[in-house]
């Protein structure tokens, strides 16, 4: 047997029997659980309760002056949130339903099977971590609020979505369950994962792995490390990165690469919490937390047979999707503050102030690349800048070869758009007056420079002289 229990507050115990209670104590010390209180009169159970947060009670059905099966609906009723595990020497089926109906998690016969009681112990402590963790999960909701906002001061950004994530993160932070975190390249994945482990209470290292273009080998090597004499060259033992991990977080990126192998050595890991070293048949433990990444779209490679499934299920206890840059663009304007100033400093420069057409065509980009392309873009646009205004003459590339706005993007329809629209023209326009419309806007938001507008508008420059009546 080897049980995953880990339980922050004690497990009360109410039985009238002082050797069952001595039997069930030393059964859950074996599995590392000391914190355990017990209880002989069940008549002092609710004051008990009142007085003693606790994280899950073992009652006894039969016992003298108040029995488990009168004080069963007053537990469920009064302390909905703490699980109850029903032990009784009866072997009824009917009493067995009717406790499951009364509010119990499960229901163990006497004589006690001690792995069913450790089995159900666990299942009972999941089951009041998700409780926690969702009534947590709203209270940040509803409060909006952050109660460790350090955390994430790496995290740029003005975003509701990324907050929602920060709350989130708040509240499962310091389970010992696998995290998931998925996104587009660029979004910030690395980051999220090092707010999570610094929100873990976990003294150890935190630790990152890449497992792009690891083989099996490598992979195996990297994480678990060797004994002395495992392969040619391996001529003094290593530890691997889990060990370095030891007390920490593991953090392991580009998940979505690993090949089927290595997929079921992490299935192994995640599930015993145990490991070789290759060449070794020593075995070692680790309580490492795992947080795993990947920009790519794990049920479609679990759909053509490239990852399995009961991997991707423990994985997942936790997923955090990051939103792509396009979907939260209240984040580029505080992101181009950030970066201009970053670059600025880097680049021995006065920090720049960026000109009207250079913020409206970012606001408008579709960043493939999200955080990191617009990081890179800055970057290099400072480098190019030498005095005045920061001009789109300083971003190279943002255009096609016929000057064509990267990967326009079609507007997801509205009412609140079409209201406008409606206010705006006095009916719905034509398309030649919003193009009429949309070409005098870009005009005068670049004063009159037709490169400029051309960029914010997706056209190429002829195509807008053209329009203009202009000559090319």
């Amino acid at each position: 047997m080897d049980s995953k229990i880990n339980s922050q507050l004690p497990i009360l115990l109410i039985d009238d029997d002082p050797v069952v209670l001595e039997i069930s104590v030393t059964a859950l010390k074996s599995e590392g659980v000391s914190n355990v209180l017990m209880l002989t009169d069940s008549r002092k159970t609710v004051q008990f309760l009142d007085e003693h947060p606790v994280s899950m009670i073992i009652l006894d059905l039969m016992m003298p002056h108040v029995s488990g099966l009168d004080l069963l609906p007053v537990l469920t009723r009064d302390f909905p949130h703490i699980p109850v595990i029903v032990m009784t020497s009866s072997d009824d089926i009917e009493t067995a339903v009717n406790c499951i109906k009364a509010g119990a998690t499960d229901y163990i016969t006497k004589p006690m099977d001690i792995e069913r009681l450790l089995l159900s112990v666990e299942k009972a402590l999941q089951l009041n971590d998700l409780y926690v963790e969702n009534r947590s999960l709203r209270e940040y909701l509803l409060n909006d609020s952050l109660k460790h906002p350090a955390a994430f001061d790496a995290i740029i950004t003005a975003s509701k979505k990324m907050r929602s994530i920060f709350q989130y993160i708040e509240v499962i932070a310091t389970s010992d369950q696998p995290v998931l975190v998925t996104g587009e390249t660029g979004v910030g994945k690395e980051l999220i994962a090092r707010a999570i482990g610094a929100l873990s209470n976990k003294k150890g290292s935190f630790v990152t792995v890449n497992a792009a273009g690891l083989d099996d080998n490598m992979f195996s090597d990297t994480l678990f490390g060797h004994k002395k004499g495992a392969f040619t060259g391996a001529d003094q033992a290593r530890e691997g990165l889990i060990a370095t991990a030891a007390g920490g977080t593991l953090f392991l990126d580009e998940i979505g690469d690993l090949n089927e192998t290595s997929q079921i050595k992490l299935l192994r890991l995640i599930q015993e919490q145990e490991f070789y070293p290759v060449g070794s048949d020593v075995l070692k433990k680790t309580d490492a937390r795992l947080i795993v990444a990947t920009n790519q779209d794990l049920s479609n490679l679990i759909n053509t047979n490239k990852f399995r499934k009961d991997l991707y299920y423990r994985l997942c206890a936790h997923h955090i999707q990051i939103p792509p840059l396009r979907e939260r663009r209240e984040d580029i304007p505080v992101l181009l503050d950030y970066f201009l100033e970053k670059a600025a400093a880097s680049l021995g420069k006065p920090k720049p102030a960026p000109s009207r057409e250079v913020v409206a065509l970012l606001s408008t980009y579709h960043y493939e690349g999200n955080v990191r392309e617009l990081h890179a873009m800055i970057f290099d646009a400072v480098a190019r800048y030498s005095s005045g205004l920061l001009t789109l003459d300083c971003f190279v590339g943002l255009s096609g070869g016929d000057g064509t706005h990267s990967k326009p993007e079609l507007l997801v329809p509205s009412k609140e758009v079409d209201d406008a629209l409606y206010g705006f023209f006095g009916r719905f326009p034509t398309i030649k007056e919003m193009e009429d419309y949309l070409t005098s806007s870009a005009m005068n938001l670049t004063n009159g420079n037709q490169r400029s507008a051309a960029l914010l508008l997706g056209i190429a420059r002829q195509t807008l002289s053209k329009r203009l009546g202009i000559p090319a």
